[in-house]
């Protein structure tokens, strides 16, 4: 047991790719993300790709809450008219499954 012999160890490479290889390494480092920015930045392409998900993905302006309730008796409508949103799609969806079981 000891140092293992020098046959098993192995050496490193004894050339590098030379300058050809890294002037086309740093050329493609360079150019990816230029190509991203330029290709990605465009504002045609964000309106053509971006924003249609707008819709899908966020919930429209209407539905958001622009104004938050600040005292306590406004928090009490805004919770008592979420309860009575929510009690009207359980019984919509109650009155749903009673006809399919029909």
């Amino acid at each position: 047991m000891g140092l293992p012999r020098p046959s098993l160890v192995h050496s490193p490479p004894t050339s590098m790719g030379g300058p050809n290889l890294e002037v086309f390494k740093f050329a493609l480092y360079l150019f990816v993300p230029i190509a991203a920015l330029v290709h990605f930045g465009d504002p045609q392409w964000y309106r053509e790709n971006v924003l249609p998900y707008k819709e899908r993905l966020f919930p429209p302006e209407s539905r958001l809450l622009q104004t938050l309730p600040k005292d306590q008796s406004a928090i009490r409508e805004e919770l008592a008219r979420i309860k009575a949103e929510r009690m009207v799609r359980r019984a919509a969806k109650q009155a749903e499954e009673e006809a399919d079981q029909r």
